[in-house]
């Protein structure tokens, strides 16, 4: 019990970070917050990524340059011209590697108003950082695994991030159904989105990219919208469009 319930912890608060965080905020500027709250949730991200943390500044070029070049050569990531998931996640790799180090500078719109903090990004690109989450990752798994499957587990917890990411650009972008015509190949995947927090419904944002929420039919739900709408109220985030 306490291994599932740490992979679900892992694998949902991990993917709120980066559907919040790098996604909404850092690449889309749906709502504001102010700084002190951005460093907050920089490093909430930092801790519930871990050993797979992903920069925001190189998160968000990416995906501008996604929704730019959507399902086309120039697109960072769709499978339409890569030949399987693994090829995928290598080329967004090296395509990561290249704007987090400024091997590669991006196309002049798709730079600046994303969030950074370079002493935590260099903190948490050490290889010794990132190695000592996964010993943590794995110190919990000898303590609590009562199965010897259960540590089949512990590579998704070590690419916890590129996993989630890896889903989202494949089948966003292959399987299910499109509300819109984008001139694109976007979809949204059910049910499949219901363990992806709304990122999955790639047709509806690429329809509407700004839009805070990303469901739009009646047996559509986006999970992180009603938290976002509490992050409003609360005044820790503003909302700069009402959905």
């Amino acid at each position: 019990m306490a291994i599932l319930v740490f992979f679900l912890c892992h694998w949902f608060i991990s993917l709120f970070c980066q559907t919040f965080f790098l996604h909404r905020y850092a690449s889309h500027k749906m709502f504001k917050m102010s700084k002190g709250w951005e460093k907050f949730f920089y490093f909430f991200t930092f801790l519930a990524q871990g050993s797979s943390f992903l920069n925001p500044r190189a998160y968000a070029i990416m995906h501008r340059m996604h929704h730019a070049y959507s399902d086309t050569e120039k697109d960072p990531h769709s499978p339409h011209f890569i030949k399987d998931v693994w090829g995928l996640m290598i080329n967004t790799k090296n395509i990561y590697v290249d704007y987090r180090h400024y091997k590669t500078e991006p196309e002049p719109q798709f730079r600046d108003r994303y969030p950074a903090w370079p002493a935590l990004d260099h903190f948490a690109d050490l290889w010794v950082v990132r190695i000592s989450f996964a010993l943590l990752y794995t110190l919990f798994y000898i303590h609590f695994a009562t199965y010897w499957w259960m540590f089949l587990l512990l590579p998704v917890h070590f690419l916890m991030s590129p996993i989630h990411g890896a889903i989202v650009n494949w089948c966003g972008h292959k399987y299910g159904y499109a509300n819109y015509n984008n001139d694109d190949h976007s979809k949204n995947t059910l049910p499949i989105d219901f363990l992806m927090m709304g990122e999955l419904f790639q047709n509806n944002h690429h329809k509407s990219p700004n839009d805070p929420d990303f469901a739009k039919r009646w047996f559509e739900f986006d999970p992180v919208y009603p938290m976002i709408r509490i992050l409003n109220k609360a005044r820790i985030i503003q909302l700069r469009k009402e959905a």
